[in-house]
């Protein structure tokens, strides 16, 4: 081998090493499907990557910071708010967001951790901001369904129903909902993304995972709650005692009206009874109208003497077949 051949091997073998170094050193690095990078050089961003694929870097010089690209989550903290009409309810919030723009959110936050400390404040600050500004009906309620009737229902109700319904309804009186939790929801995510897209955040939604009345709170609301069911079955009972005396009321003049029908048939009957028995006591005693006189005089005697204790005459006319020997 000549002189020559030894040093381009040589030089070629330098290469080589160098390269095999390099390799190990870790030029290349791979971003992965749901993830972007950012890639620093003595603290500064030289470069973003939110597409997947293979990438190169300059060894010991270049950082490669990672993050999520999909949607994450985040539990804000129980809260404790007063409401427009300063009624204290606990509220706690969960929210989704994403990285939108990874460069600023390294500048701002570098990790995860502190993106989560300072976006649970946002969260929690325009939650407060919303509820303190409006009712608790707005907050606990989302639509006006429990005051509207379904039409449905309408034609399937009974009059019973409905009666009932329009007596609770003349004693309770439901808060119309204006906005309602969806419109609140959307307003605290509109007054968060005011400050997240700053630090390179989407802030997709807030919503309240849990809304609690508090302890004083939670006594009024029950105390309500029965006067409400006091009043309905107060109304129950008053359409029930207007049932009662409409239903009496008609028993009454059903009653009435067939006592009214008997007692007249049964006159009708006496007086043709009693026709009958005129007429036959005349045919009878027509025959021997002196027995008729005597059998008269009978009943009398029959009937009035018995209430009188002594009589102190027996001449009169009327003791003539009771003493009169002409009389027998």
């Amino acid at each position: 081998m000549t002189k020559k051949n030894k040093k381009f091997i040589g030089w070629l073998s330098a290469i080589l090493v160098l390269l095999i170094v390099f390799l190990f050193m870790g030029p290349l690095y791979i971003v992965n499907e749901g993830n972007q990078v950012v890639v620093t050089r003595f603290g500064s961003i030289v470069n973003t990557h939110t597409e997947a694929g293979l990438y190169f870097k300059i060894p010991f010089l270049d950082k490669v910071t990672t993050y999520p690209k999909l949607v994450l989550s985040l539990d804000g903290d129980e809260q404790r708010i007063p409401t427009k009409e300063n009624q204290y309810i606990i509220v706690d919030t969960t929210a989704r967001w994403r990285i939108a723009n990874p460069a600023k959110f390294y500048q701002n936050f570098t990790t995860l951790d502190n993106a989560y400390n300072k976006l649970s404040d946002v969260i929690d600050s325009s939650t407060r901001t919303v509820i303190t500004q409006n009712k608790l009906s707005e907050i606990v309620r989302s639509s006006n369904l429990i005051n509207d009737k379904n039409d449905f229902d309408d034609e399937d109700e009974d009059e019973e129903t409905k009666e009932i319904e329009n007596l609770v309804n003349d004693s309770t009186t439901n808060e119309v909902i204006l906005k309602g939790r969806s419109v609140l929801c959307k307003q605290m995510t509109a007054e968060a993304n005011k400050l997240v897209p700053e630090y390179g955040i989407e802030l997709i939604d807030i919503v309240p995972r849990q809304v609690k009345y508090s302890d004083e709170l939670t006594e009024s609301v029950y105390n309500r709650m029965i006067k409400d069911r006091n009043q309905v079955a107060q109304a129950y009972r008053s359409r029930g005692e207007g049932k009662k005396a409409e239903w009496l009321g008609k028993l009454e003049n059903e009653k009435r009206s067939i006592s009214s029908e008997a007692y007249k048939k049964s006159e009708e009957i006496k007086g043709a009874a009693d026709a009958e028995a005129t007429k036959i006591y005349a045919e009878a005693y027509g025959k021997d109208p002196k027995f008729y006189e005597f059998w008269k005089s009978m009943e009398s005697y029959k009937t009035t003497l018995k209430d009188y204790n002594a009589t102190y005459s027996t001449g009169m006319d009327y003791f003539k077949y009771l003493y009169s020997p002409n009389g027998r």
